[in-house]
C-alpha cells in the first residue's frame, strides 16, 4: 500500500501580546542554553536581555548552532552587569525572579504583557541578595526532590514564559477576519 501523501497543514495565527514579554539572563554560562533561549525568544517576540559577565562570547559557535537561524529574529539587548541592567530600567517594570528555592509556584503568579522574567546562571542561580531584596516575586518550578536539583535554564525559561504567554491569551486564534 501507497502512504498518502504529506499534507501540510496551514499554521494558526496566534495573537501575540504588546509590548513582549522580556526575558533576563543573569550571567549565563552555557552556550547551548542561551542560544535556545534565544531561539525561544525570537518564536514568541520576547525580548532577550544577556547580563554579563557571559561566560562564553557571542560568536561561540555552539551558541550560534543552538539559536539556529533565529538570531536575525530576536531582539538582543546587553548589559555588563547587573548593576547596569537596574540602572537602566525606568523603575515601572513588574520583576519576576525564578529560584529553586522560591516558595510560590510559578504558576501562581499573576503575569502581564511586559513583564520582566528573570534566570540566574546554571551553576549558581541568582544572587542571594537580589532573591531577598525580591522575596514576594520570586517564584520556582516544581522538581520532585532527590537527585534533581533543578532544571535546564532553558527548560525553565520555556515553561515560565509560555505560562506567562497562556495568561496573557495566547493560544487563542485570531478570528478569521483579522488573519
Amino acid at each position: 500500500m501507497t502512504p498518502a501523501p504529506h499534507r501540510r497543514i496551514q499554521p494558526i495565527d496566534f495573537s501575540w501580546p504588546d509590548p513582549p514579554f522580556q526575558v533576563v539572563l543573569v550571567e549565563p554560562q552555557i552556550p547551548p542554553n542561551t542560544g535556545n533561549i534565544a531561539r525561544l525568544c525570537a518564536a514568541t517576540g520576547s525580548v532577550l536581555h544577556l547580563v554579563g559577565p557571559l561566560g562564553f562570547r557571542l560568536d561561540d559557535r555552539n551558541l550560534r548552532r543552538a539559536g539556529l537561524d533565529y538570531w536575525s529574529s530576536v531582539r538582543v539587548e546587553r548589559y555588563a552587569g547587573i548593576a547596569d541592567f537596574f540602572r537602566q530600567r525606568s523603575g515601572d517594570e513588574r520583576f519576576f525572579y525564578y529560584s529553586t528555592g522560591g516558595s510560590r509556584c510559578y504558576t501562581k503568579a499573576n503575569y502581564r504583557p511586559g513583564d520582566w522574567l528573570v534566570f540566574g546562571n546554571e551553576p549558581d542561580g541568582l544572587p542571594d541578595a537580589l532573591l531577598e531584596a525580591n522575596a514576594d516575586r520570586v517564584c520556582t518550578i516544581p522538581v520532585k526532590r532527590g537527585k534533581v536539583r533543578s532544571l535546564n535554564l532553558a527548560t525553565a525559561t520555556g515553561i515560565v514564559l509560555y505560562e506567562a504567554l497562556r495568561q496573557a491569551g495566547v493560544g487563542e486564534p485570531k478570528p478569521a477576519e483579522q488573519v
